[in-house]
């Protein structure tokens, strides 16, 4: 299995548009446009290693627009070589799971856009990017492993928990991983059918361990960090951008649960029951301020 790991750091380098509202009455579903069958053979046809960005790009285009919008935002990166494979077109396919879950970071954190601890910025969708959103700085996130009474994470649990290093990041840390793994399992969803490696076999086990430790970071909040919680149920943005990501790991991992197996591991699916545990949902309606639905439409609130 491949675990996607990125150092994250302080110094790494729109407007939101149909966000949900704490409180409001109206129903909101999580949606994004995609068209995972659209042809992109004369793309395979003609790929090779020079035009890796354009194809990337024209893929996009005709699967999954909010990654071509990402791809153009972040096409003056230097680092996408370090992520991006170019022997082969199903090989570029699968490695793009890593190199969209990394080019979501470098946008997410780039100094323009988030100050550590403070505030940060987050790339949901092409018509979405939310700006500022407070994070009144928080706890090291290792505080949630006592919650944790399984084994069906504990490989991320030993890089994002236990490491000495990563173990202490914050609330910064748990959003900036989940989105990460909310951009990275999209792109190779909408690809799937070119991917015959390992190189995305847990992208579905990332988003939902990465809710996990969402969910799990704000009962931790309310139980031990009274004034924490206090300042943070009190930001509409943070609490918009929850409910967001809670609701968008249910819509793609919906879309990607036919590919089990080639884009996750049947423990992602358990992961996913205990993040809909009575605590777990309780704790997100308090701190959204909304219903989620539980039956066949989870990408959408009451």
């Amino acid at each position: 299995m491949v675990t996607v790991l990125l150092a994250l750091s302080p110094t790494v380098g729109t407007a939101a548009a149909s966000t949900p509202v704490p409180g409001s009455a109206a129903p909101y579903c999580y949606e994004e446009p995609s068209h995972p069958t659209a042809d992109v053979s004369d793309l395979e046809a003609r790929f090779n290693s020079s035009n890796w960005m354009q194809t990337l790009q024209a893929m996009y285009q005709r699967r999954w627009p909010s990654g071509e919008a990402l791809a153009i935002a972040q096409a003056g990166d230097p680092y996408w070589d370090r992520f991006v494979r170019k022997d082969s077109f199903e090989a570029f396919a699968e490695s793009m799971m890593v190199a969209i879950h990394e080019e979501t970071h470098m946008w997410d954190l780039d100094p323009s856009r988030t100050r550590w601890n403070v505030h940060t910025a987050a790339w949901i969708n092409a018509s979405r990017q939310d700006m500022r959103v407070p994070l009144h700085d928080g706890f090291p996130r290792k505080e949630i492993l006592p919650l944790i009474k399984d084994r069906l994470s504990d490989s991320m649990d030993n890089i994002y928990l236990r490491d000495r290093t990563q173990g202490e990041y914050h609330l910064q840390g748990v959003l900036a991983e989940l989105n990460a793994g909310l951009t990275g399992l999209p792109a190779v969803t909408v690809v799937q059918e070119y991917i015959k490696g390992v190189g995305a076999s847990n992208a579905r086990d990332i988003a939902a361990t990465n809710l996990r430790y969402l969910l799990l970071y704000l009962r931790v909040a309310k139980d031990r960090h009274p004034a924490y919680w206090a300042k943070i149920t009190n930001e509409p943005k943070l609490r918009e951008l929850v409910l967001t990501q809670f609701l968008r790991t249910a819509y793609w991992l919906e879309k990607s649960a036919p590919y089990t197996g080639k884009l996750g591991s049947p423990d992602a699916d358990k992961i996913t029951a205990t993040n809909y545990s009575p605590a777990n949902i309780a704790i997100l309606e308090e701190f959204t301020g909304r219903q989620v639905r539980t039956d066949t439409q989870k990408h959408c609130t009451t």
